[in-house]
């Protein structure tokens, strides 16, 4: 019996990601780099925090300092 690996190799063969998607992709590495980074220096509670404070200030239109804070999304 084959592992998985086999048919997972079979899908992204058959499966061409558009560069959006790549583009994607790449960003969920660097996040996932990061967010190891933080955990084995700061610990879990404060890499959470911080991921969901960045977050907010995406959701709150925040990002790129305070002068964006009062500019409606």
């Amino acid at each position: 019996m084959t592992g998985g690996n086999d048919q997972e190799e079979t899908m992204q063969t058959q499966t061409q990601l558009t560069p959006e998607e790549l583009s994607k992709d790449a960003f969920f590495q660097q996040l996932a780099r990061l967010s190891e980074e933080m955990v084995a220096k700061h610990g879990k509670d404060f890499s959470m925090g911080a991921l969901v404070l960045a977050a907010r200030w995406i959701a709150e239109n925040r990002i790129g300092g305070e002068a964006r804070a009062g500019t409606p999304s």
